[in-house]
């Protein structure tokens, strides 16, 4: 069976930040037809995540040992982590009807060959988008790296930048459970409100306001910060390693200031690792998808209660697509920010 499919390709490799035409809306034709000896999937997307990590796979690089962080190619379609229904299953461990959250392609259907990191949606008393933010990469992200990197503690001063994305809105919330006091940053005044009217932070800031980093971090932490989750990278990670108090812990989820950089921005400061015993550490939840059905476990019954909040900014359509990955990086989104392709 033929079936129309729009494609969302990426036409050439990007330079700097990524632009519109940097994309093609493309339609074609696919087979439903999952190929004999496979155990593929044939599936409906129905959310696509625009995730900040992507920018890196569309610039030319070296091959990496890391599949996510690999080079797309030109003429390629784009792939990510997305929300589908199961069209046709050749794999046991998925039925026809099923929905799941993984690694698809931006179109609007795909033929997924290799299943592994694929996850069956349990929970469908929530919004399927959800699977693409909260309970998806972004909520795996904030939960494992604010509770097994910044070994936080009640009365800890916390901080996060971007604190209005994806991640960064659910950090703030799990440090404020755990009975710190939260600062976030963001880009535009909106978002600040949004911090700390819906979100619980105890107070924020916008980060573009002005050009003192050092004033505002004075004044927002003027005993110093105990946990920083870091997001953004470049000059905010060097002048928060000056107001970092001793012992301090610092975990990298992520540095969207420097995946538009042709040279990424060397960091100053880093001799405060050593005098204020600081520890700062990378990772990424790809290491940590055992832990999905602890954190949905745990995230479920949190967002039934009303206790757990997340907010969403939703583009309808493949040809909003490639509108959509691009504001995120000039902070046009407020909340993660989803493609709808279909709603079932």
């Amino acid at each position: 069976m033929m079936l129309g499919n729009k494609q969302v390709v990426l036409k050439n490799y990007v330079e700097g930040y990524p632009k519109e035409s940097d994309f093609e809306l493309r339609s074609s034709m696919i087979s439903s037809h999952i190929p004999q000896g496979s155990k593929g999937l044939f599936v409906k997307n129905l959310y696509l995540a625009c995730d900040p990590y992507m920018r890196h796979r569309m610039s030319r690089h070296e091959s990496s040992d890391v599949p996510l962080l690999a080079s797309f190619n030109p003429g390629s379609v784009i792939i990510g982590l997305g929300v589908a229904k199961v069209i046709k299953s050749a794999d046991a461990d998925f039925e026809e009807g099923d929905y799941i959250w993984g690694m698809t392609a931006w179109e609007d259907y795909t033929l997924i060959l290799n299943t592994n990191g694929l996850f069956n949606i349990k929970y469908t008393d929530v919004p399927l988008s959800y699977y693409a933010g909260i309970l998806g990469m972004p909520g795996l992200a904030a939960y494992i790296g604010f509770n097994n990197l910044c070994s936080a503690k009640e009365g800890d001063v916390v901080y996060v930048s971007s604190a209005a994305g994806g991640v960064g809105q659910l950090v703030g919330q799990f440090a404020k459970m755990k009975g710190c006091y939260v600062v976030g940053s963001a880009s535009t005044d909106d978002k600040v409100h949004l911090l700390k009217s819906q979100l619980g932070f105890d107070d924020a800031f916008n980060y573009k306001q002005g050009n003192d980093l050092a004033g505002a971090l004075k004044r927002y932490f003027p005993k110093g910060i105990d946990v920083y989750f870091e997001n953004v990278g470049g000059n905010m990670l060097e002048e928060v390693l000056l107001h970092m108090n001793l012992y301090g812990r610092i975990a990298v989820s992520g540095m969207i200031s420097q995946y538009n950089l042709k040279k990424p921005d060397g960091i100053h400061n880093l001799f405060c690792l050593i005098s204020k015993r600081l520890r700062m550490e990378g990772f990424s939840e790809f290491d940590f998808r055992h832990k999905v059905p602890e954190y949905l476990e745990f995230a479920i019954q949190l967002i039934r209660e009303k206790k757990l909040l997340f907010v969403e900014d939703i583009a309808e359509g493949l040809e909003n697509a490639a509108s959509a990955f691009v504001g995120i990086y000039h902070g046009r989104n407020v909340g993660k920010q989803i493609i709808q392709v279909s709603t079932d």
